[in-house]
């Protein structure tokens, strides 16, 4: 698709025919808002798979169209919510794995994850077993998966109490506890990053998303793209 974009464009600018530039990008534009594009956000209960959704969207906590994002266990069932400016980019919120009410076994059969692009596996500390279990099975699939590390403004508050306090030192303890820990589940080679779900353009959020960018078909990764660019959009008007 793009590079037939940009054979287009470059036959019509050889011919001089801005008219025709414009009816083919706007017809490019078009055929982006009808690629779907399905993210998976999963992890255990409480490690902020609602606010990650939010934030990636855009959306305020307080916000009608936002994932509720209480202290209890809420989501019983993968809930879709569409990207406001951009609907056929949809964020899923599924069930907390691990829980009383979905233990690893049960979650792989109640959650179908072959409709799903990408994964998203967020955890507040370590990655657990269960989360190295889904990553397996994603695997399997062919598909991708990123390990998320939020709640990191936490983890630095903690250690700001130290004497010899350095923030990139503590940042690469958290990484590598992290990978060392999925490592011993059985997951090779694992690469996480570590998001402040409040602050999106911290830590390692620009990073996920060239990785996630990189990793995508074309056709999808246009579509990414678009959603990840208004995230910049509201960074900066949070910063004016």
């Amino acid at each position: 698709m793009e590079s037939k974009f940009i054979e287009d464009v470059t036959r019509a600018l050889d011919n001089n025919d801005i008219q025709l530039v414009a009816s083919i990008a706007y017809k490019y534009l078009k055929d982006l808002d009808s690629i779907p594009l399905n993210i998976a956000v999963t992890g255990e209960s409480g490690a902020g798979k609602s606010s990650f959704v939010n934030a990636f969207r855009g959306i305020d906590h307080e916000d009608e169209r936002a994932a509720p994002t209480d202290v209890v266990e809420t989501t019983m069932k993968p809930d879709p919510y569409p990207h406001p400016q951009y609907p056929n980019v949809t964020l899923w919120d599924l069930p907390g794995i691990g829980t009383l009410n979905f233990t690893a076994d049960q979650y792989l059969k109640h959650v179908k994850l072959k409709k799903f692009d990408f994964f998203i596996i967020i955890s507040a500390g370590r990655f657990r077993e269960n989360h190295a279990k889904l990553a397996q099975e994603i695997n399997k699939m062919g598909k991708r998966f990123y390990f998320i590390r939020t709640k990191i403004d936490s983890d630095l508050r903690n250690e700001k109490r130290k004497r010899k306090y350095n923030q990139e030192n503590t940042l690469q303890e958290i990484r590598e506890d992290c990978i060392q820990g999925l490592e011993k589940q059985g997951v090779t080679s694992p690469q996480v990053f570590l998001v402040f779900n409040f602050d999106l353009h911290l830590y390692d959020f620009p990073t996920l998303q060239e990785t996630m960018e990189r990793h995508l078909p074309s056709h999808k990764r246009d579509a990414l793209i678009l959603a990840l660019l208004n995230i910049c959009t509201c960074i900066q008007k949070k910063k004016e």
